[in-house]
């Protein structure tokens, strides 16, 4: 092909060709169309940005409502953190391991879906109710702390340093929960009677006393 001379008229491009080459560059990363977030990240700064030139430099009403207005901003955030907790809160609750399921019961709810379950000969669910149930009177004894995505060997251990006495009768409830629920061991009339028979004893227990230490402080007098 004969090089174009200087001077040479250059034959216009046609429509059709011209949106072709519009639409491929404008397929090129440079003019990718910005994300959904980006652009409301965006938006707020700049109107944040907006309302703080307005606060210093539009006078006294003028600053009032910026003010207002970015207190209010500022409030909605807020909940909407504080709405994000307690969602991650609730969903690491059901999280695998966990003792409890989503729905928060009392004991006496736990205890009665047990005994439904119990009657119906479904070992397994019956024996994970009843150890919810012993876990949930813990709680609302204040023996234990109400630990959302708790385990039940997490409940043993601390359950032991109220009631030292049960210890190894927690840890083996705790062991036979996680047979049936992980471990695919399939529950036991006997197994589920020793469940409510601790349950029944626990809900009698009293915690240990404190230990007192040092010279005798809170002894009674000699």
């Amino acid at each position: 092909m004969a090089p174009v001379q200087l001077g040479q008229a250059v034959s216009p491009i046609g429509r059709d060709e011209a949106a072709r080459e519009a639409a491929q560059e404008l397929l090129k990363p440079q003019y990718s169309v910005e994300a959904l977030f980006d652009r409301i990240y965006r938006y707020v700064v700049q109107f944040l940005g907006d309302l703080v030139d307005a606060t210093t430099g539009g006078g006294t009403a003028g600053g009032v409502i910026a003010a207002v207005v970015i207190t209010l901003i500022l409030l909605t955030v807020i909940a909407l953190v504080a709405w994000r907790l307690r969602k991650t809160s609730r969903e690491n609750a059901s999280a695998p391991g966990g003792l409890f399921g989503e729905r928060a019961l009392t004991a006496v709810e736990h205890r009665q879906a047990a005994g439904r379950l119990a009657q119906e000969g479904r070992w397994s669910e019956a024996l994970q109710e009843r150890l919810r149930a012993i876990a949930r009177d813990l709680e609302e004894r204040a023996l234990v702390d109400g630990m959302p995505g708790r385990t039940a060997d997490e409940l043993a251990a601390e359950a032991a340093t109220a009631l030292p006495a049960f210890a190894q009768e927690l840890a083996v409830a705790a062991r036979s929960f996680d047979d049936v629920t992980y471990g695919g061991v399939t529950g036991t009339r006997e197994a589920y009677e020793m469940m409510a028979d601790l349950d029944e004893r626990l809900r009698q227990a009293r915690p240990a006393p404190l230990a007192t230490a040092g010279n005798g402080i809170g002894e009674g007098p000699a």
